[in-house]
């Protein structure tokens, strides 16, 4: 094993918010996009899981309503936020690579802070949230031992360098997604046609007496979860910066937007309907594990596996970013410390030789060990996921994409499209409060009846051996 210089350190070219041109250098072309950009990944979320809960709560006719009010404000805030990302002059103006370099350009230092702390509080919980969801997937397993073994995969690839840029990672987490949602998309019909043959659920919602009245009072909570399914904004400038002009990449977006907004809606109300169809108000948390108790168990157990499959690389793509930060503001703090500089070069018989850093191995398995830990005290998927989308929908869906529209428009203060532009950030505020205080509720509420280091899925073993 030999040491290399910090200037010939890899460390920190998966960096999301602060890329450098030496880094470029380094990337093969095949890599590029055709401004000399490294290609992008992105992945799909898990929330469409918890969407047949939600719309428990809320019935039959707000669910729907909820859902689509909710798609209308994402896609209008996409349109403004594509709109940012170049400055001034929208075929020629200086680039916004990352959502972070749209907020730098359009608003002041301070709200770049906050807008930064806010990112990596939602990647952060991200992290717990999809800790927990692959835990709860694996439901013929003990899940505690499922997230520590998750933590263990986990703390392997965050040491892989580049995973979260590898090409094939979306194509994995795209047929990941569209297979579990699938498979409980056809289950749930199955089950309304063949077995119940009715369909579940009332008008308004979940009844007092299959939950408590507290319950039901803050079953706002719903609001978060069906936000954390609409959570788009963050990656919508990356995104747009693979697209090639002219036309310009604004209106390429605004309709790419408007496509997938509507097809996501689309296929979230079908597996929403057709989960609360099937259960009514017994809907569970995470569709698929209401399923448990359902043939065909070998179905079922592929859909939970590609769930898992799909989280482990959408965790490091969610949280790449987070640790390149930590580690370039370690080496730019202590630039003469060989515990962040300084890799060590590991041969590798077949391969190139790997270059292990000291600070980062222990930076990153330090970060892994503390969602898991949280997740294993606090294993509950609707409310940490209710939690995730309501801190996430309106500072960076609603917030910062109209206060960036206001100043790369020069909109006068006070005008009517400044005033219809803050009616709508107030009122997508409410709901985030709203939506919060449910979640904090619910995790408060189930705290009561939970036992530490124990889970609600280890009855599902017993059933299945039966």
């Amino acid at each position: 094993m030999s040491e290399t210089g910090a200037g010939k350190n890899s460390l920190y070219n998966n960096q999301d918010f602060d890329l450098s041109i030496d880094v470029f250098s380094q990337i093969s072309s095949k890599l590029l996009d055709d401004d000399g950009r490294p290609k992008r990944t992105a992945v799909t979320a898990a929330g469409v899981l918890s969407l047949a809960w939600a719309t428990a709560q809320l019935g039959w006719i707000a669910g729907p309503v909820v859902m689509f009010m909710f798609s209308f404000i994402t896609y209008y805030t996409s349109t403004l936020l594509a709109a940012c990302y170049r400055s001034g002059d929208p075929l020629n103006g200086k680039r916004n690579y990352t959502y972070m370099d749209a907020v730098r350009s359009n608003l002041s230092g301070f709200e770049v802070k906050i807008c930064g702390w806010v990112q990596y509080l939602n990647l952060f919980g991200v992290a717990i949230g999809y800790t927990i969801a692959s835990s709860i997937s694996m439901i013929w397993l003990y899940c505690l031992a499922i997230m520590i073994a998750f933590g263990i995969v986990e703390i392997f690839c965050s040491q892989i360098p580049d995973f979260d840029q590898q090409w094939w990672l979306s194509i994995v987490a795209a047929v990941m997604s569209f297979a579990y949602s699938t498979i409980g998309l056809g289950i749930g019909i199955a089950k309304v046609a063949a077995e119940t043959r009715k369909i579940g659920g009332s008008l308004t919602g979940i009844s007092v007496g299959t939950v408590t009245q507290t319950q039901k009072t803050w079953s706002f909570q719903a609001l978060g979860d069906i936000a954390f399914a609409y959570s788009y904004s963050l990656i919508l400038i990356e995104i747009q910066d693979t697209l090639k002009a002219p036309p310009s990449e604004s209106k390429t977006m605004k309709k790419a937007t408007l496509l997938s907004v509507g097809v996501t809606t689309f296929f979230y109300m079908l597996c929403r309907c057709t989960g609360y169809a099937a259960f009514g108000d017994l809907s569970p948390g995470k569709l698929l594990t209401g399923f448990g108790f359902y043939n065909p168990f070998w179905l079922l157990d592929i859909a939970n596996a590609a769930i898992f499959i799909h989280l482990v690389g959408a965790y490091q793509v969610y949280c790449q970013p987070l640790f390149a930060f930590v580690e370039k503001t370690a080496s730019e703090k202590f630039p003469d410390s060989k515990f962040t500089t300084k890799d060590i070069k590991i041969s590798i018989p077949g391969f190139r030789p790997y270059n292990l850093n000291i600070f980062r191995l222990v930076w990153r398995t330090c970060f892994v060990m503390i969602p898991t830990l949280i997740s294993m005290l606090l294993p509950f998927f609707n409310d940490i996921v209710g939690l995730l989308g309501a801190l996430g929908f309106w500072p960076l869906t609603v917030y910062f994409p109209v206060e960036m529209y206001i100043s790369q428009k020069k909109i006068p203060k006070w005008s009517t499209t400044w005033l219809c532009l803050q009616v709508l950030s107030i009122a997508c505020f409410v709901i985030t409060i709203a939506a919060a205080a449910g979640s904090i509720a619910g995790i408060v509420l189930d705290l009561k009846s939970y036992t530490s280091f124990s889970t609600g899925y280890q009855f599902i073993v017993h059933v299945r051996k039966m």
